[in-house]
């Protein structure tokens, strides 16, 4: 049974993988085939056919409630419900921007995907989980920035089932907020009138499950220690309130306190389970809380009845029913990691030999967490804490015992605001102790990001893991130190001599691209900071990390617009830099310095570089620091926001100037890019680093002409995504949207 239970969950899982989804005609042959072999040799075959039958067919669902095209970028009038908690991330010197998602949305002039995921600039403070609204909404289809190594929007909306995005222009509120939804928005306000303000979405995240609330600095402690599941209800949670529930009553009966008459186990099955559904419930049902309700329920089912209970049964029960409800889950990170932390421990725990006492289990718990999970943070791109086992040492028995426990009584009191505003006071003390702790730990030993690990090395890493996890009979731990090299000594994609590997980096309505040579890189513009939205962090940074990219020699700033220099503090705090220039260097922060742009000429690794700066500008556009790159004569030139009147002065400096490559000044706009510069440096391609329906209109439609006159090959990150030029090779360039993804399936 348990071998055809891995057949179906193996099947499942495998969408994770698919570059396209085969017809609905072809699922219907392999479901038939599939029932036909079932009670044949080859059913192991036929129910692995029938999982990947059902994952597929969810997805092509997912793919027909898709905004329609001729719907992107157009305004309508929408009505929908305000589906979970609203985030309201606090930004300072920002109004707000309320992110939520809008179900069972519907217009009068067309039809529409089902949930809609919008932004909202400065809205009503009335706006509420559980409300129905009439909204004015800017509608755009499911997309997002797409750069290497890097976090794929689009894949995480497409597993949200969200079919469109959108900003929210006005609206109007149609029916007040009801349901579970509701009564979880009003016990959040209520934690944000009668707690502590320093630690109000600290016990949101606990007590609700959103983690909107928590400051930029309590999610990098938070991640730089590993104990990010902590703050969002995790199995742990629901674990300990049914534990709680169920001790209650075993206490009452050894005190002698039950009921002859009634039954205890029973009901302490039972109680044990509603507190485990209503915690879960309360939480919003998120796939580790699915997975605790679910291994909960079985385990306590199974001791209602007396029977033994293999871990194993209630882990693939679990991992089945989540994958059935909702197959999409494979690609959310929260779903392996879950799954990969609970099944680590059950391989240590099922195998090991002797009992052990209760300090040896709380420490050798959070060690082969750490192990088991070390090759998954890494595959996503995620940090790995080499504190984290110390850290959760410490964090899980203080939250399990006092700060959690504190948290959700305060909450239950909430209906007396005098009272809990007593025991919410204790139990943030509780939790400002914590996180002091934790702080000391994250600045002892901050997280290590390794760079991207190929199939090869994550499959070794693997094996190694199961040399630390397994009896040391059947596998050396010397094996699995060996197994594990190859995450510290990452391969290194090699630029030969004399050529130049450029990335014009996807970062929106903003410019960032990274230049590497043999030996040496340059960054060029450091994408844009707006609305709480840090390029450099969440787009630059990981890029470089992910190419195992430790330092630059330089950090080229065209000027200090914010949509080319916003990103530049992230990339100081986080990468050596051995320069920074820029066109501006006197409007940057004052927390980094920066050279003046000046007329200069070098060669690194057999790739010369020039750059160059208007003497005679006259605004921040004008004062952009040009450069211009030659590796074995082919050419690129990026002249930032350089206007037409700057494009002019460039050509009189530089009267040779030719290029086979033109990154498209200012984004496309029609300021830039003038007609006499195209057909003066001949440009056999046009690279446009843009927004996708950005406000401004870029890139405008005579920038376009200009170029497809002169017979130019034009490349958009807005929709070609991260681009990549390798300069010597005279090739065409390779663009991420070429890699072939389901969800991008259209």
């Amino acid at each position: 049974m348990h071998l055809a239970a891995l057949a179906f969950i193996v099947g499942l899982l495998a969408l994770r993988w698919l570059p396209v989804l085969p017809g609905m005609l072809w699922l219907l042959v392999g479901a038939l085939l599939a029932l036909a072999l079932l009670r044949s040799r080859y059913r192991v075959f036929a129910y692995a056919m029938l999982g990947l039958c059902w994952a597929c067919l969810n997805a092509h669902w997912a793919l027909q409630d898709q905004l329609k095209p001729e719907l992107d970028g157009r305004t309508l009038w929408v009505e929908g419900t305000v589906k979970g908690l609203p985030e309201w991330p606090v930004v300072k010197g920002q109004p707000p921007t309320v992110r939520f998602e809008l179900h069972n949305a519907t217009s009068r002039r067309t039809e529409l995907p089902q949930r809609i995921r919008l932004a909202w600039r400065a809205p009503p403070e009335s706006l509420q989980a559980g409300e129905r609204w009439r909204l004015a909404v800017n509608l755009k289809r499911a997309d997002g920035s797409l750069n290497p190594h890097g976090f794929d929007y689009h894949a995480w909306l497409f597993a949200q089932r969200i079919g469109a995005t959108g900003s929210v222009k006005t609206g109007t509120r149609l029916a007040a907020g009801q349901g579970l939804d509701h009564w979880r928005e009003q016990i959040r306000q209520r934690l944000q009138r009668y707690a502590p303000q320093s630690m109000q979405g600290v016990m949101a995240a606990l007590v609700l499950g959103d983690g909107s609330g928590l400051s930029s600095a309590q999610w990098r402690t938070l991640q730089a220690t590993g104990t990010v599941h902590l703050m969002v209800i995790s199995g742990q949670h629901i674990s300990l309130m049914a534990a709680m529930a169920y001790g209650l009553v075993l206490w009452l009966m050894r005190l002698g306190w039950w009921p002859q008459s009634v039954p205890w186990l029973p009901v302490a099955c039972l109680l044990s389970i509603a507190a485990a559904l209503a915690y879960g419930a309360l939480a919003g049902f998120a796939v580790p809380v699915q997975r605790a309700c679910i291994m909960v329920m079985v385990a306590l089912l199974w001791r209602w009845r007396f029977q033994h209970l293999s871990v194993w049964t209630a882990f693939l029960t679990a991992l089945i029913l989540v994958l059935v409800r909702e197959p999409l889950v494979v690609l959310q990170a929260g779903f392996w990691l879950s799954f990969t932390a609970v099944g680590a421990l059950l391989v240590a725990f099922s195998a090991r030999l002797g009992p052990w006492r209760w300090w040896h289990i709380m420490g050798r718990t959070q060690w082969i967490a750490a192990i088991g999970l070390a090759p998954f943070l890494l595959a996503l791109s995620l940090p790995v804490s080499m504190m984290g086992p110390l850290a959760n040492i410490f964090a899980v028995p203080w939250l399990s015992l006092l700060a959690l426990p504190l948290t959700l009584l305060g909450t239950v009191l909430l209906p007396w605001p005098t009272v809990a505003s007593v025991v919410l006071e204790w139990a943030a003390w509780c939790l400002s102790i914590m996180f002091g702790v934790l702080q000391w730990f994250a600045q002892g030993w901050p997280a290590w990001q390794g760079s991207a690990v190929g199939a090869v090395a994550l499959l070794l890493t693997l094996v190694g893991v199961a040399c630390f996890l397994l009896p040391r009979p059947l596998l050396p731990v010397s094996a699995g130190l060996v197994l594990w090299l190859p995450l510290l000594y990452p391969y290194q994609e090699e630029v030969p001599h004399g050529q130049a590997s450029i990335w014009v980096l996807d970062v929106g309505q903003g410019q960032a691209v990274w230049v590497k040579t043999a030996q040496h890189s340059l960054m060029y513009d450091a994408g844009p900071f707006m609305t709480g939205f840090d390029a450099g962090e969440r787009i630059v940074v990981p890029v470089l990390r992910g190419f195992a990219q430790t330092h630059l020699d330089e950090l080229l700033i065209s000027h200090a617009d914010a949509d080319h220099a916003g990103g530049a503090p992230a990339i100081l705090d986080a990468i050596k830099v051995a320069r920074v220039v820029s066109g501006q260097p006197s409007e940057h922060p004052a927390h980094f310095a920066a050279q003046a742009c000046t007329q200069e000429q070098w060669q690194w690794d057999g790739v010369w570089f020039w750059r160059w700066q208007w003497q005679d500008a006259q605004d921040s556009n004008q004062k952009s620091c040009v450069l211009l790159i030659d590796a074995q004569g082919e050419r690129l030139l990026l002249t930032g926001d350089l206007d037409a009147a700057g494009e002019t002065a460039l050509l009189k400096d530089w009267p040779w100037l030719k290029a086979d490559w033109l990154v498209a000044g200012h984004h496309g706009s029609r300021t830039s890019t003038s007609r006499h510069f195209v057909q003066a440096i001949t440009p056999r391609y046009a690279l446009i680093s843009r927004g996708k329906n950005n406000s401004y209109g870029h890139p405008h439609p005579q920038v376009l002409k200009t170029l497809q006159r002169r017979q130019v090959d034009i490349y958009d990150t807005a929709i070609d995504k991260a681009i990549l030029v390798q300069l010597g090779t005279y090739q065409s360039p390779w663009t991420m949207a070429q890699q072939l993804r389901f969800w991008r399936q259209q």
